[in-house]
């Protein structure tokens, strides 16, 4: 068995900072907490080729005298603890004293700090560990540190670095969670020599969330009136439910300034939405959370993200009523929403409109609810369900012949304005419209692939403002994105321009229909294959087949178009187009088992 030994100081560095040091944007993380930790005004951030090259974070702080500043570069020194008991009552971001040593054993770096008052200042040069040159420098009150060449000395986790652009989003994405976690100081941020943003200081919390979101969006926040309770305090802003995205990347919460993610938090921003969100879904929200220190553990994970509250149902149900209380209407507008709701109730709809043509999405107004022998009057006469007058495609004649519709079905009904019902010679059949255009829909895109997918030009483009990190990954699909006919390009910051949707597909809301389409490549897909042209293909028809109303006029011709599909009888989900309760399957319901006379 081989011997056992002490790590040398380099070695012990290298291992914490596979802790803590993970990408680019951990150094920029760690250094950004530590000028706010020392009290800055004004941070700035510079970027070489994603953080490879160089990272450079500069500030206004109260800088470190000689003797502190080699002190920081050994491990576990720290200005922010003095007693084990501190450790229960942290208030500072950073308090490990790891971060600095081991960000200086995987990198080329540079430190130079002065304290205000002082007339010199000092400058320290690393080499992967090692102290090279410690020298006097004339610098302004404040500290910069260069990180150079980072892991230069660990070619083994270099080759896990992504592409520049890529590690350049997530830097962005950090600073911009820094800027909002202290609004009170200036942030700016350069990449390769090129002002990304800068971020005045804003009056508060919200005022900086409403710099960050733009104009648009500002519009529609909702505040989160500041509420306490069992020593926690809440405040915030929310999105309306159609800002609601899959994953997590739309919601920013600060617990006593410091960026965290916490399950608990989560499930209490959805509780508090009431049911108001679709399964899966999250809220966009900013939270700002403040409670005792002793009463959350943030010592929990190397890199600081997660923490472990000590009373967690405490946290939710502060959250929770805040969030309600945003939400609530005024008491006037419930009012007037309950007599408009008794109005209507009483109040014939109007004559049903003529439904649009299959190539945009079918509008229809809700009919009254009527007794059953209303419904009985209302049973449709024979449809005859044959091969549309139109040309078919020679490609399709064969599929055509190989599955014939049925010769004819009855419409009977409207189910809950959701689902046709049919009578068919062999019972009941229950049609879902919204699967079959998707089938129709998506085997349409199919068939065009090989010709190339026609473009539908935007007479106004579409602007999407994404995630940095998101949109990284949107722009390195373009080529993907334009197979099957969508046009996109980068407009500037973090705004996605789409200038084209396929012609085929009927888009009536360009805006909404884009963001709930990315928000299910970047978040519910396999990696890898989030962009496959077959998945990108089922995920445009099930989202134009959304808004499909069941008509009872178009069940005929909708019927005609299905039965021209290679395999009509499912959507490209798999689900089914048409269900059907044979004769027998009812007797056996209806009457315990015996024949149907």
């Amino acid at each position: 068995m081989p011997k056992i030994r002490v790590l040398s100081d380099i070695l012990a560095s290298q291992v914490a900072a596979g802790e803590v040091v993970e990408r680019p944007a951990s150094v920029v993380k760690e250094l950004v907490e530590n000028s706010i930790d020392a009290g800055a005004g004004e941070i700035r951030v510079d970027t070489d080729r994603g953080g490879a090259a160089l990272i450079r974070v500069s500030d206004d702080g109260c800088g470190m005298s000689r003797e502190d500043a080699l002190l920081s570069l050994e491990r576990h020194a720290t200005s922010k603890l003095r007693t084990s008991a501190d450790l229960g009552e942290i208030r500072t971001l950073g308090f490990r004293g790891e971060a600095v040593p081991s960000i200086a054993s995987v990198s080329r770096f540079r430190m130079v700090t002065r304290e205000a008052g002082v007339d010199v200042g000092t400058e320290i040069s690393v080499d992967g560990g090692t102290v090279r040159d410690v020298r006097d420098a004339g610098c302004a009150p404040g500290t910069v540190i260069e990180a150079k060449a980072l892991f230069f000395n660990m070619p083994a986790r270099k080759k896990f670095m992504r592409a520049e652009s890529t590690e350049s989003a997530h830097i962005e994405h950090q600073v911009r969670l820094h800027a909002l976690a202290a609004p009170q100081v200036r942030f700016r941020l350069r990449r390769d020599d090129r002002e990304v943003f800068d971020l005045p200081p804003a009056d508060s919390a919200i005022g900086r969330v409403r710099q960050i979101v733009g104009t648009d969006l500002a519009r529609e926040l909702i505040t989160v009136p500041e509420t306490r309770g069992n020593g926690v305090s809440v405040t915030g802003l929310l999105l309306p439910t159609v800002h609601a995205r899959k994953g997590r990347r739309h919601q920013f919460v600060f617990l006593n300034g410091r960026p965290v993610e916490d399950s608990v938090i989560s499930r209490a921003l959805v509780e508090g939405f009431r049911g108001g969100l679709a399964d899966g879904m999250q809220p966009a929200a900013w939270l700002w959370i403040d409670l005792e220190p002793s009463l959350v553990d943030v010592n929990v994970h190397p890199a600081k993200r997660e923490v472990r509250f000590r009373r967690p149902l405490d946290v939710r149900d502060v959250i929770l009523e805040a969030v309600a209380d945003a939400l609530r209407p005024p008491a006037a507008t419930v009012a007037n929403v309950a007599n408009v709701a008794a109005t209507a109730a009483v109040v014939e709809p109007a004559a049903e409109v003529k439904p649009l043509p299959m190539s945009q999405p079918v509008r229809e107004a809700a009919p009254a609810v009527r007794p059953w022998a209303a419904v009985a009057r209302a049973v449709q006469p024979l449809l005859p369900v044959s091969a549309p007058e139109r040309t078919v495609p020679e490609e399709m004649e064969e599929t055509r012949l190989e599955n014939p519709a049925p010769a004819r079905f009855r419409v009977l009904a409207l189910l809950h304005q959701r689902y046709i019902l049919l009578e068919s010679a062999d019972g009941l059949v229950v049609f879902d419209p919204k699967a079959a255009h998707e089938r129709i829909l998506y085997e349409g895109l199919l068939r065009r692939h090989a010709q190339g997918i026609s473009v539908q030009g935007l007479l106004v483009p579409v602007l999407i403002e994404l995630d940095p990190r998101d949109l990284d990954a949107v722009l390195k699909e373009r080529e993907a994105l334009a197979e099957i006919g969508i046009e996109v390009a980068a407009f500037g910051g973090n705004t996605l321009q789409i200038s084209g949707l396929p012609a085929s597909i009927p888009v009536d809301q360009p805006v909404v229909f884009m963001r709930e389409l990315l928000d299910d490549l970047l978040h519910d897909g396999v990696p890898g294959k989030r962009f496959a042209f077959e998945r990108l293909a089922k995920l445009l028809a099930r989202k134009a087949a959304q808004p499909v109303k069941a008509s009872l006029r178009e069940a005929g011709p909708l019927l005609d178009e299905l039965f021209l599909c290679e395999l009509p009888y499912c959507a490209a989900d798999g689900r089914p187009t048409l269900s059907e309760f044979s004769l027998q399957d009812l007797a056996r319901r209806f009457s315990g088992g015996r024949e149907l006379r």
